[in-house]
């Protein structure tokens, strides 16, 4: 079994959209990034490669690639989803927690779910994503920003389900 964890954090700003687990969400302020910042897939990106040593999406999807503006963070995941095809394991399960002050985000968490394991092509029960506030506190409490973090385990060969 290998486990890897990955964190990201994006700046909320205007004029961008909020995009978080592969959902539009109607916010005043979205995440400024080169791709859509989908701050969610990315710390699962980051922990799926650092679970096989393989650096982090900075690595695999620079920011100085023209190819990678604005892109679908989705099919980014599904690419490292490959990764870990390629070396023979398997998506044991995926936690991961969005930290954010604003919006509630409870409405979108289960279409946030079935984008991951869609794009994953995950059974039921293997994502798990979660929300927090931080009571106002830091750079997220004031909304300057939202951050998530993923752990993932990973299983050599063919899960048994």
């Amino acid at each position: 079994m290998r486990i890897g964890t990955g964190y990201d954090v994006h700046r909320l700003v205007e004029n961008r959209p909020l995009i978080l687990g592969g959902v539009k969400i109607e916010h005043p302020l979205g995440l400024l990034g080169h791709s859509d910042a989908d701050v969610l897939i990315h710390a699962i990106m980051d922990a799926l490669l650092g679970a096989l040593a393989l650096g982090d999406i900075g690595k695999h999807f620079p920011d100085t690639e023209k190819a990678y503006k604005d892109c679908d963070s989705l099919l980014l995941l599904k690419k490292v989803g490959e990764l870990v095809n390629e070396k023979n394991y398997v998506i044991n399960n995926i936690d991961s927690t969005i930290i954010a002050q604003e919006p509630k985000l409870e409405p979108h968490m289960k279409v946030m779910v079935e984008n991951i394991e869609r794009t994953l092509n995950l059974s039921e029960n293997r994502v798990s994503v979660k929300a927090t506030t931080e009571e106002g506190l830091g750079f997220t409490g004031s909304q300057q920003g939202i951050a998530a973090n993923a752990v993932v385990s990973l299983v050599k060969g063919e899960l048994i389900k």
